[in-house]
């Protein structure tokens, strides 16, 4: 007779002998001497094992020390501790201790008196020590606003920090503290070099300070990304920002934080997420090498020294019908372009001959769409003291001038 599912478990009975019959005696006698003689062989083998591994006739190690209680010889349990390291926690070792936290403290008037609030909260990146002094990069969204900035470090410690410089295009800002609490500087990557699919890690503190230091990690999910940016809120882009898209979870309280690579260096400032309800896994950062020259000029001059056109313009997409026709006097397959709408006298525009009601629709003989655009190319690809062709249309006819750009003098 077979027990089926229960593997060894099976019992056999001598031919016609019922299941619930009642063996023999003298088996049942046999039974109770063999149990109690491995018994007492099995107490006598763990008494005489120490001795054996001491002897040599057991290998040393066949049971850690840790395993053996040596008065008996019995098993005792061990707690085991893992100690996991992996080319991630590198990373963020080397990465981790130069996010901080930055604090947007604003004055508000209740009916007692003025107070001093934290109106937000958002990331920074120390990124340079020198003397007594530390040098954080953060968001310009980040301090927009604020009367005072503090900066916090993991262990709860809040320093306060002066602002060097900000700018709202390129979304930096760089503050400065004393370097007493700093205990690492971030190590600029090249950020030029990325490529999608490359990992990479994603530090700050997203929802506030009670999440400081949170890590998360993704890919790099693509370069280059053109992001337009409305920055006076007239629903126009006014700049169009190079950024880096990542999977890597970026939330409020990221902004101004590492992204680092798997080295743990230093690739993007995290700056914005796509914030729609059928959107998921979209972040993005400001690549470190379009940042690094921004962080130069605000820690050195308070400001970022771009080069300097002197017009007033306006996007052909805004300028209706009846003026594209009766006051530009455009042909009909112009579409894209700036229309100039005032010049500042004296700046190089000015005396590069151009005037009020020009359209630009080159710079380097590469096409102009919008201001964003013109914008890109001015400041991105341009630099103090160069020279750059423009290429425009007056009372409907192609021309073409070049100008020395300057730094625009307050």
């Amino acid at each position: 007779m077979i027990n089926e599912g229960f593997g060894d478990s099976v019992e056999h009975y001598d031919e016609g002998q019922e299941p619930n019959s009642r063996p023999p005696k003298r088996r049942r006698g046999y039974f109770a001497s063999a149990l109690i003689g491995a018994i007492i062989g099995a107490l006598i083998v763990l008494l005489l094992m120490p001795a054996l591994v001491r002897n040599g006739i057991l290998p040393d190690g066949w049971m850690t020390d840790e395993n053996r209680d040596e008065r008996t010889g019995s098993t005792i349990q061990k707690s085991v501790s893992l100690d996991v390291t992996t080319a991630v926690t590198k990373a963020v070792s080397e990465a981790n201790a130069a996010v901080v936290g930055v604090v947007n403290i604003q004055n508000s008037e209740s009916f007692w008196n003025d107070e001093r609030t934290d109106a937000g909260t958002g990331s920074g990146v120390i990124y340079k020590k020198q003397g007594n002094k530390a040098y954080i990069v953060t968001n310009y969204h980040v301090i927009k606003g604020a009367n005072e900035i503090e900066v916090s470090f993991s262990n709860g410690t809040r320093v306060s920090a002066k602002i060097l410089g900000s700018d709202d295009l390129m979304d930096l800002a760089v503050l400065e503290i004393d370097a007493g609490h700093v205990t690492k500087v971030a190590t600029f990557g090249n950020s030029d070099k990325l490529k999608a699919g490359e990992p990479v890690i994603a530090i700050g503190n997203p929802l506030g300070l009670q999440f400081s230091g949170s890590v998360t990690q993704g890919v790099v999910s693509g370069v280059n990304r053109v992001i337009p940016q409305d920055l006076n809120g007239d629903g126009n882009p006014d700049w169009q920002s190079e950024v880096i898209q990542t999977d890597a979870a970026i939330n409020p309280g990221n902004s101004g934080g590492a992204l680092v690579n798997i080295d743990g260096e230093l690739i993007g400032i995290n700056s914005m997420k796509i914030a729609q309800e059928a959107v998921e896994g979209i972040g993005l950062a400001i690549p470190i090498n379009m940042a690094r020259p921004i962080i130069n000029d605000l820690e050195r001059y308070g400001e970022v020294r771009r080069p300097y056109l002197g017009v007033s313009t306006l996007s052909l997409s805004e300028v209706s019908g009846y003026h594209l026709k009766e006051t530009l006097k455009l042909p009909h397959d112009v579409v894209n372009g700036v229309a100039v709408l005032k010049v500042e006298p004296g700046s190089p525009a000015a005396k590069a001959g151009l005037k009020e009601y020009d359209v630009i629709v080159e710079l380097d003989h590469s096409k102009v769409r919008d201001i964003a655009t013109l914008r890109k190319h001015l400041y991105i690809e341009k630099e103090i003291g160069d020279k750059m062709n423009v290429t425009f249309y007056r009372d409907g006819k192609k021309k073409s001038t070049e100008v020395k750009l300057t730094r625009q003098m307050k």
